[in-house]
């Protein structure tokens, strides 16, 4: 790796696995200090572990508003001042909205929206205030395309779209740059609920993308010129038919 990233620091939430996993790691091969956000506490300190110095756990439930809405402070004595804060935790649910259970949505949509919006707000002072800052949500290109099988899904992340472009409109002029990586289909336990006859047609035909792949397109959307923002960058597989 180039070092792009040196001297910079970094928190990711659901940083356990998947996605946010991947991407604390491409950060880290590029300098950045990172914090790993997530409720899994000896899983975030064996990943620490492995992943070095630069890789620091902090427990949060995103799902307690108090967690999330006080938790730069805790950010900042791991790393000091925070210059990137990917919104990376999710949830994921598909299925007809006829036959789906409406208590399940709710937690979903608690941790797809409404955790998102206060993790960013908790944070977002601070990079306003030294006028300097990145914010990466990861989406979905459910977010874009109503998805036929993932009706409640789909509805969390075209609200996840609407509050970033607001926001990002409202920030650029303090030099803060916020957008959104709006994957197709990962191979993480989002998407353990599949049906089994997708999820072994989709691993078939090379519909799905590993979570690496993400997160190089993460890096890049990091490592742009300050002048430039990638608003969304809408990533997927080349097979998938969408």
């Amino acid at each position: 790796m180039t070092g792009r990233l040196q001297g910079k620091t970094a928190a990711i939430t659901g940083a356990a696995s998947g996605i946010g996993l991947e991407c604390a790691r491409i950060l880290i091969e590029e300098g950045a200090e990172v914090v790993l956000i997530d409720r899994a506490a000896d899983r975030l300190a064996t990943l620490c572990q492995d992943l070095g110095p630069a890789a620091k756990p902090l427990v949060v439930d995103l799902l307690d508003g108090k967690q999330v809405s006080s938790m730069l402070p805790k950010i900042e004595a791991l790393v000091g001042p925070l210059d990137i804060f990917h919104a990376n935790a999710g949830a994921y649910i598909g299925g007809p909205a006829a036959e789906g259970d409406p208590d399940a949505w709710d937690r979903m949509l608690n941790l797809n929206i409404n955790a998102a919006f206060r993790s960013v707000q908790a944070v977002l002072p601070a990079m306003i205030e030294r006028k300097t800052g990145d914010i990466i949500f990861t989406s979905s290109v459910a977010g874009v395309v109503p998805v036929i099988w993932e009706p409640v899904y789909t509805a969390s992340k075209f609200a996840v779209q609407a509050f970033l472009h607001a926001t990002r409109r409202q920030v650029s002029q303090y030099g803060i740059r916020m957008g959104a990586v709006l994957p197709g289909p990962v191979v993480t336990a989002l998407i353990d609920d599949w049906p089994r006859e997708k999820m072994e047609e989709a691993l078939a035909s090379g519909s799905l993308m590993q979570p690496r792949e993400v997160a190089e397109a993460v890096l890049f959307m990091l490592t742009r010129s300050r002048g430039v923002v990638i608003r969304d960058l809408v990533i997927l597989p080349n097979s998938l038919d969408l």
